[in-house]
């Protein structure tokens, strides 16, 4: 019984180096166990970018040019004569007035011109010979002079006199832009000959110095 007993019991050398193996592993495991720890430390440490969407820079929209109050209709100045009675006579008074014409062109103005003379004046102090009804066939400025062409109502109602004075209306106003230039004067796309039931005879083209010296008002 007793050998057994001493056959169980360790030596001190033993017990200790045991004790020295179990305090290496112990330090091995400990050593390796803070490995992770350390790397998740790194980790942490480096921080990742933040995940923000990209900034839109905003681009000006092209600017526009600005649009012109009259572009629609953009209006010219021309001039229209009215007859005013002297007492003794007539005399051609002019009036400034405001016509269409988007090409600008002479015979846009002129147009504009004669359609406000056919339509009658706006003042009570003048007055017009051309009878109600006159249309504008066509009015056309060429390289020999200003064409005119009415309606045959202009040929209606009035005698020498009043003849006269509607020829003077058209002519003033067909060469308000340039005051020499040659005027023919149509009826029907047919030359006006004659005037009144007189039978006054036109002469064409006439001009302002031509009308002015052979025929009074």
């Amino acid at each position: 019984m007793k050998e057994q007993q001493g056959s169980n019991r360790f030596s001190p050398g033993i017990i200790a180096a045991i004790t020295a193996a179990v305090i290496a592993v112990g330090g091995g495991i400990a050593f390796f166990a803070s490995k992770p720890a350390d790397n998740n430390n790194n980790n942490s440490a480096r921080i990742a970018p933040p995940n923000n969407p990209p900034v839109q820079i905003p681009v000006p929209a092209l600017s526009q040019p600005p649009v012109s109050a009259n572009k629609v209709g953009d209006e010219q100045k021309a001039e229209v004569f009215w007859l005013q009675d002297t007492g003794s006579g007539f005399k051609l008074v002019p009036q400034t007035v405001q016509v269409k014409a988007l090409g600008k062109s002479p015979n846009e103005v002129l147009e504009g011109a004669f359609q406000q003379l056919l339509a009658g004046p706006t003042e009570s102090s003048e007055t017009t010979t051309i009878p109600q009804g006159t249309k504008l066939l066509g009015v056309k400025a060429a390289s020999d002079g200003v064409h005119v062409n009415l309606s045959e109502e202009f040929e209606s109602g009035g005698g020498s006199s009043s003849m006269m004075g509607r020829v003077g209306q058209v002519l003033y106003t067909a060469t308000a832009v340039d005051k020499n230039a040659k005027v023919y004067i149509e009826v029907n796309g047919k030359p006006l000959e004659t005037l009144g039931g007189e039978g006054l005879e036109l002469e064409q083209p006439l001009t302002r110095e031509s009308f002015d010296k052979n025929y009074s008002l």
